[in-house]
């Protein structure tokens, strides 16, 4: 039996809610649409899913407010991998899996982890809360690959060598400056402050690397 890709609603007035991609499924708010989002950020016809032979093709539709796959703007179409995250206008947000199959028993998607005190970080959605609060819009896919990779080491110093290898991994590695590891860690840090202000998250440790800094 094939394997059917699903999207799974997350964040917006679809929480909880998926539906199997088996030919294609347009987002927006015309009442045409397979998933109608009631709401003026959305365009009439705002984003489509096709499944074109087991591979899932994201195209946005020339919407007003965008549509978004790991933070980052989608002009024309993309092809998604499994565990991307999508979001629509600043609306409402979907995990795309190739398959149920993908999808761990334990984990419910439509649900948020235990949120504990400061920064905590869901590697299956690439969502990031910080208190009860969580990061909006999401992270791109480079900034999480960052703070995964200190929260993997939490407390820990991580080379700023490592960091590199890590984020823009085998031969997109080769030629990247410290200076696009420092914009992207201001990046990143200006993305936390805006949920919380009164608190460090990462912190520079001269002459070896970044470290992050929890609050217990």
């Amino acid at each position: 039996m094939d394997e059917i890709p699903l999207i799974i609603g997350q964040t917006g007035p679809f929480n909880g809610h998926r539906w199997e991609i088996k030919d294609s499924i347009t987002i927006g708010r015309d009442a045409d649409c397979d998933i109608v989002i009631a709401d003026r950020q959305i365009s009439r016809y705002h984003a489509r899913f096709t499944n074109n032979k087991g591979a899932v093709i994201l195209e946005d539709l020339a919407s007003k407010n965008g549509t978004f796959c790991n933070g980052k703007q989608v002009d024309g179409q993309i092809l998604l991998k499994d565990g991307d995250l999508i979001q629509i206008a600043m609306i409402q947000h979907f995990v795309f899996l190739s398959s149920d199959a993908t999808l761990p028993l334990e984990m419910d998607v439509s649900a948020s982890p235990k949120l504990k005190r400061g920064l905590t970080l869901e590697k299956k959605s690439h969502r990031v809360w910080i208190d009860q609060l969580e990061v909006i819009p999401p992270l791109s896919l480079p900034q999480f690959k960052l703070l995964e990779m200190l929260v993997d080491q939490e407390g820990k110093v991580v080379t700023r060598q490592d960091l590199i290898s890590n984020i823009w991994e085998g031969e997109d590695a080769v030629g990247i400056t410290e200076q696009a590891l420092d914009a992207l860690v201001r990046r990143l840090r200006d993305r936390l402050i805006e949920v919380d202000p009164d608190h460090s998250y990462i912190t520079t440790v001269r002459g070896h690397g970044l470290r992050l800094d929890n609050p217990e």
